[in-house]
């Protein structure tokens, strides 16, 4: 069985609404997004699959503390990821049609895959204040 070539197409985050609406307009579905900090900045990748079963890639790279426009209003479903993104890298996500304010996921860290190093803890049986 011949293996595909995965291509991934780096967009811009202002092209970013626009290019979901194309894939949808074609009949596109879009199977996953996923993030990645790399190099101090980070990458999120949009995939789809067309009718014939291809796999289309966009990657948006974006720095710490910036904001992206949710894709949600597109792809519905889209929340899931989105939700999974903001409580795990920190990334800001505009307009998420379903938005958990942080409570998707419950995690000892706050961000456990943020860039910036998260807020600190105080040690296990300590509560601020302590000595």
């Amino acid at each position: 069985m011949k293996r595909e070539a995965q291509v991934i197409e780096p967009i811009q985050v202002s092209d970013l609404l626009v290019r979901m609406s194309e894939r949808k307009e074609v009949g596109d579905r879009m199977v996953a997004i996923s993030c990645a900090a790399v190099g101090g900045e980070y990458e999120i990748t949009y995939s789809f699959e067309d009718a014939d079963h291809r796999f289309v890639h966009y990657r948006i790279t974006v720095p710490p503390g910036a904001s992206i426009p949710s894709v949600s209003p597109v792809y519905w479903g889209a929340f899931v990821f989105e939700n999974e993104i903001h409580d795990l890298y920190g990334i800001d996500v505009k307009g998420i049609n379903v938005d958990y304010n942080g409570h998707f996921f419950v995690t000892k860290v706050p961000r456990p895959y943020a860039i910036s190093p998260p807020p600190e803890t105080p040690p296990a049986g300590k509560q601020g204040g302590e000595d």
